[in-house]
């Protein structure tokens, strides 16, 4: 490969890292040409970016790029793939799915909201890991529980001290 083909390839990279705020490195190697193709379309499905990728080459732009990606240098041996995603527990999700049938995807290390986490034995903490939306969703339930309850609270209250005025009233006239 030339020069000026690596130079594209380390800018291109360096763009995708700094753009995307969650990227996984796994180790698709030993699956044939079926399997990654199946693993390709439930990645373009699960609106993920998957990429084989040379180790020098994302070495260089782990350095070229805003992050700091220093613990991650060791986890690049042998096959690299690299996983782009919007969604921090996407990538963990689809691979705990395909390996119920097969040993790949080995999950070599993952960059999730700025934290580093390496080892396969990770990827149960980082697929229960909430995404930003669903963050949200959990805090606007919580905000929204106590108006409920006080909106309901003050309805049956409401009814409550009418019917015990009306009983009381009705006590008076007798």
């Amino acid at each position: 490969m030339r020069r000026e083909d690596k130079n594209v390839i380390i800018d291109n990279l360096v763009s995708d890292l700094n753009e995307t705020k969650h990227f996984y490195l796994t180790d698709i190697s030993e699956l044939n040409a079926e399997e990654t193709s199946n693993l390709r379309r439930k990645c373009f499905e699960s609106q993920i970016r998957l990429l084989v990728v040379k180790n020098t080459l994302l070495q260089k732009a782990m350095e070229k790029s805003e992050g700091d990606f220093d613990p991650l240098y060791d986890v690049l041996k042998d096959s690299t793939s690299i996983m782009f995603c919007e969604t921090g527990n996407a990538p963990a999700k689809l691979i705990k799915e395909f390996r119920k049938t097969m040993d790949r995807p080995i999950l070599k290390a993952a960059f999730v909201e700025e934290s580093i986490y390496i080892g396969d034995n990770q990827l149960d903490s980082l697929s229960t890991i909430k995404s930003k939306e669903e963050l949200l969703a959990d805090l606007l339930s919580l905000l929204q529980s106590p108006a409920t309850n006080l909106a309901s609270a003050l309805g049956s209250n409401a009814s409550n001290l009418a019917g015990a005025l009306k009983t009381l009233s009705e006590k008076e006239e007798n």
